[in-house]
């Protein structure tokens, strides 16, 4: 196995590898997105992962980024720094389970990086793109305004595979006033939506997954569900779960008492 074996393999069904750089016509009339995502063993996932899995998932996080602002998957890089464990099956696995995705959602892969490291270590960038000025953002949340999520709640013990909400998002273009999607806890992500808008929220009600409890719902990270607002008047997807308000920016009520913005921080988390 070398570098030049996998990148003719990649190039059979990914015809924009090759060069130093993929060449690429930007499209008229649209915002381009980009959105990278390390996925890191022992951190991400563990080596007893199928290597399909650890290739959809580590697309499928960029492509959360692209659905919460509404846009349409174009390119894809992915860079990998091998393992002394993996071998040519695992390789293949890996880019069956990123071409799979890609295939599905229509994105293009444009290139990458290939290297070695003591644990195994992907990079996945994404391009998107959406109607100028249409992108969905943080900042947009008005007190008064729905708050929304696309799906149950509970982390990543409860979700075997992550579902980019690519179609929701397209959905909500000139109608949700605000979007993110949630990648660290419902609670800490509503905090940070909060914060962009200027304003507060109060929490009512959240949906769970099977098996999960309200404490995970609310602060486990990896739910990858879309979380926005829109106004009460304005017909939108999803599940309502609270309202925006009036308040100290950022500060969160849970059923009328103070919810602490807690969830997953890499930078509090390492050991």
């Amino acid at each position: 196995m070398n570098e030049d074996a996998i990148i003719r393999k990649l190039q059979r069904y990914a015809p924009l590898i090759g060069d130093d750089c993929a060449v690429i016509q930007a499209p008229r009339d649209q915002d381009l997105l980009f959105t990278t995502d390390f996925s890191i063993e022992g951190v991400h996932f563990t080596r007893d992962s199928p290597a399909g899995q650890i290739g959809h998932r580590a697309v499928a996080r960029s492509l959360s980024d692209i659905a919460a602002m509404g846009g349409r998957p174009l390119y894809c890089l992915v860079s990998i720094a091998i393992a002394e464990w993996t071998d040519q099956r695992w390789i293949d696995g890996f880019y069956r389970g990123v071409n799979q995705l890609l295939r599905q959602t229509k994105t293009q892969l444009a290139g990458g990086d290939i290297s070695h490291a003591e644990q195994l270590v992907l990079d996945v960038m994404l391009c998107g793109a959406v109607a100028k000025g249409k992108a969905l953002r943080r900042s947009g949340a008005r007190p008064g305004d729905i708050i929304y999520v696309s799906g149950p709640l509970g982390g990543w013990r409860h979700k075997s595979e992550i579902v980019p909400r690519l179609d929701i998002g397209r959905k909500l273009i000139g109608k949700a006033t605000s979007c993110m999607d949630i990648s660290d806890g419902l609670a800490l992500d509503l905090h940070r939506l909060c914060l962009a808008s200027g304003v507060a929220a109060e929490i009512d009600s959240v949906p769970l997954l099977k098996g999960a409890t309200m404490e995970q719902a609310l602060h486990d990270r990896e739910d990858y569900e879309l979380l926005y607002t829109a106004h009460p008047k304005r017909r939108v997807p999803g599940i309502r779960i609270g309202t925006i308000t009036k308040g100290k920016p950022g500060a969160l009520r849970y059923n009328g008492k103070k919810l602490a913005p807690i969830g997953y921080d890499h930078l509090q988390q390492r050991s």
